[in-house]
């Protein structure tokens, strides 16, 4: 039994990242085989390509209001009588909300620039 305690600690972690690996091979597989038949028809790439081009500064917004409610939550924890789970729970998806919509608005900005 010892060697199946010791078996499973290292084939977990080592399934997990072949997991990782191969999701992303097969993610980046697919997607180059769809350009290739894109190519192949004469559709232009630029044309095709509908990504979100906010997306970086959505996922740095909420990451800066995570991290200031996770800063908050310690505050309340140390300076206060609240409970430590209802503090940070709280704080991060206050902050967290906050941050999204303050990325609604500065995406506005972006979009919309005569305003």
């Amino acid at each position: 039994m010892e060697i199946l305690n010791g078996l499973e600690s290292v084939l977990v972690p080592l399934a997990f990242f072949a997991a990782i690996v191969l999701s992303l091979f097969f993610y980046y597989r697919s997607r180059h085989q769809e350009r290739m038949a894109m190519i192949e028809k004469g559709i232009e790439l630029k044309n095709a390509k509908s990504g979100r081009p906010l997306q970086a500064l959505k996922i740095g917004v909420l990451s800066i209001g995570i991290a200031f409610g996770i800063f908050f939550g310690y505050l309340m924890t140390e300076y206060t009588i609240i409970n430590e789970v209802a503090s940070y729970f709280t704080m991060i998806l206050l902050f967290g909300g906050i941050s999204l919509v303050l990325n609604h608005f500065i995406s506005l900005k972006f979009t919309n620039p005569r305003n």
